[in-house]
């Protein structure tokens, strides 16, 4: 090659072909090449150094991009979608099973980190910085890095989050049952609220209620059992029901002893009797039996089917509130926190360890807990409705927004904080109602004397049937004839 056409390479094609002893030249291509893989990973190689490489990193990069869009198109127009694909579980040979889809895109990104790393330090050699300007050599390498930084960090956020959300699905949806299709156009879930702490095995369940969701416009319906309501039957499907064919009883004994409340079946169930030997299969449908038996008799008692449960801990609860930033509850009455009197007249005075204020609060985990529990000075129908009052507030806090950015903390609360057996095929399907839910209004029903008249000891069980089916199915306004 003569040195004319080599000059006119130079020349024409300055990026691949450099005049090296022209400083000026060689620090403008460096700082361009540097901007370049950042922006395009790979076009740097493309134009100056080994086109495999560079082809191969334009490839992963429009790729990843293609990736983003879908995922992006796919989130705005059909989440549920995108969440029953990441959230599939695919069992494993010897046991288990794992969320391949999630698994899958933790590997491409990380990968992807790896290569944009070697494009990177491939980018620096390619702009041989003893070639360009003193002050440009400091400048393009601190940018090459904290581009890279940059680059990483978001990277490894998209990781750790998807990671994240992997092991808080893993953790809370264990059951792989087959979903279930709703019962008279409702998804029914029984949910519970007690402390699980260290032996509380055998607790009583603090809080009962069942989530009665429609499965076409996620329209909720929350109705709240009292946890010492007695007389509750149960459906004629029902191992217990052998046990008790008209209503639940309570028995004692010196050893062993249990009321005829709904709160007492868990003892009774797993304490009492041999309850693995009523509901043998709880434990394999990632359930227990004293949860059974009380699914079982919120079925008798509120005449529909309930084939799922939430356990909260109380506890996690705390830690939910927090992780959502606090919830916004406007307090009627002025409220003690602490355990209790020690002796019988006790002043609140003496054992309160704080008080929550009346009037417009802003909760943290700590003081909401204290809300959903404190009864000491007021009622359990009172508790019930704070504690209806703190559910609705926790789920107006679930909005994107809140939940992008504070989706680690979320996910790692909801792992001590829920225990349930829905299928994680149905978690998809439950993101598009709690979606369509944020549309409704919550219907609420206390079957307590002062809400809904409902006797404690004896109830009218047609009555709570009838009150049950009206607020699920609530009959349609006929419309005025004009004229």
């Amino acid at each position: 090659m003569t040195a004319q056409a080599a000059r006119h390479i130079v020349e024409e094609r300055p990026l691949r072909y450099p005049d090296a002893e022209a400083t000026s030249l060689m620090t403008r291509r460096g700082w361009w090449l540097v901007v370049m893989n950042f922006l395009l990973p790979g076009s740097a190689q493309v134009l100056a150094g080994n086109r495999r490489l560079g082809r191969f990193g334009l490839g992963a990069t429009i790729l990843m991009w293609v990736l983003i869009v879908v995922a992006v198109v796919t989130a705005v127009t059909s989440l549920p979608v995108l969440t029953s694909i990441l959230t599939a579980a695919v069992p494993l040979p010897w046991g288990g099973r794992i969320f391949a889809a999630s698994l899958l895109l933790e590997a491409v990104l990380v990968a992807y980190l790896v290569l944009w790393i070697v494009l990177t330090i491939d980018t620096l050699r390619l702009v041989r910085l003893v070639r360009t300007g003193p002050g440009a050599r400091f400048g393009i390498a601190v940018l090459s890095t904290v581009l890279l930084v940059v680059s990483g960090v978001g990277t490894g956020m998209a990781v750790s989050k998807t990671d994240a959300a992997r092991s808080a699905l893993g953790s809370i949806f264990v059951s792989e049952g087959p979903a279930v299709p709703p019962s008279d156009g409702y998804y029914n879930i029984l949910l519970l609220g007690a402390d699980s702490g260290k032996g509380r095995d055998s607790m009583r369940f603090d809080s009962i209620s069942v989530v009665s969701v429609n499965a076409d416009t996620g329209r909720v319906v929350i109705t709240g059992i009292p946890r010492d309501l007695e007389g509750f039957p149960f459906p004629k499907d029902s191992p217990m029901h052998t046990l008790y064919p008209d209503v639940h009883t309570g028995h004692g004994s010196p050893t062993c002893g249990w009321t005829g409340a709904i709160n007492q079946l868990n003892t009774e169930l797993e304490v009492c009797r041999d309850g693995s030997r009523i509901y043998p299969d709880a434990e394999k449908n990632a359930s227990t039996p004293g949860v059974e038996a009380t699914k079982d008799a919120a079925e008798g008692l509120l005449g529909i089917r309930i084939p799922y449960y939430a356990f909260i801990d109380m506890a996690g609860f705390a830690a939910l509130v927090d992780a959502l930033g606090g919830v916004d509850i406007t307090v009627s009455e002025r409220l003690p926190e602490g355990g209790g009197p020690k002796y019988e007249g006790q002043p609140v005075d003496e054992w309160a360890t704080g008080w929550i204020e009346k009037g417009p609060q802003h909760m943290d985990g700590k003081t909401a807990q204290w809300y959903a529990r404190s009864r000491k000075t007021t009622s359990d129908w009172d508790r019930m409705k704070r504690q209806r009052q703190l559910q609705e507030a926790v789920l107006k806090q679930f909005t994107p927004g809140t939940v992008l950015g504070r989706f680690e903390q979320i996910t790692k609360a909801g792992e001590h904080l829920v225990k349930t057996d829905i299928p994680s095929s149905m978690f998809g399907y439950f993101t598009d109602l709690a979606i369509k839910a944020k549309g409704h209004k919550v219907t609420s029903i206390e079957l307590t004397p002062d809400g809904a008249e409902v006797d404690q000891t004896h109830p009218d069980i047609a009555y709570v049937h009838g009150l049950v089916r009206k607020a699920l199915h609530p009959p349609t306004p006929t419309p005025t004839p004009k004229g």
